[in-house]
């Protein structure tokens, strides 16, 4: 997996390749969690996302959990078939803003 972060003012852009799962989800976390103190607008591209996993999903909604402390919004933009596959079988397209 490899995660690029970017932050623009209140906004946070990260896109993410490859595949998330358990090996990968920490390390994505550890990056991520920080860096939503001061962000109202958190953005996944998952455009080159090839896999999500449980452990993926859990990192999602953590930072979904986390924006809506905030008061802010997080959207997920550029999945795969496969991946909305994934958040529909598991209920997250309901919880998550996936466009």
């Amino acid at each position: 997996m490899k995660a690029e972060i970017l932050k623009t003012k209140k906004r946070l852009d990260v896109i993410v390749e490859g595949k998330l799962d358990a090996v990968t989800s920490p390390e994505l976390e550890e990056k991520l969690m920080p860096a939503l103190n001061d962000i109202q607008t958190l953005v996944f591209d998952f455009s080159e996302l090839k896999l999500i996993s449980s452990a993926g999903l859990r990192v999602l909604l953590s930072a979904t959990k986390r924006m809506d402390e905030l008061g802010g919004t997080m959207t997920i933009k550029n999945a795969s078939d496969s991946v909305k596959k994934v958040f529909k079988l598991t209920g997250f397209i309901n919880v998550l803003n996936v466009k």
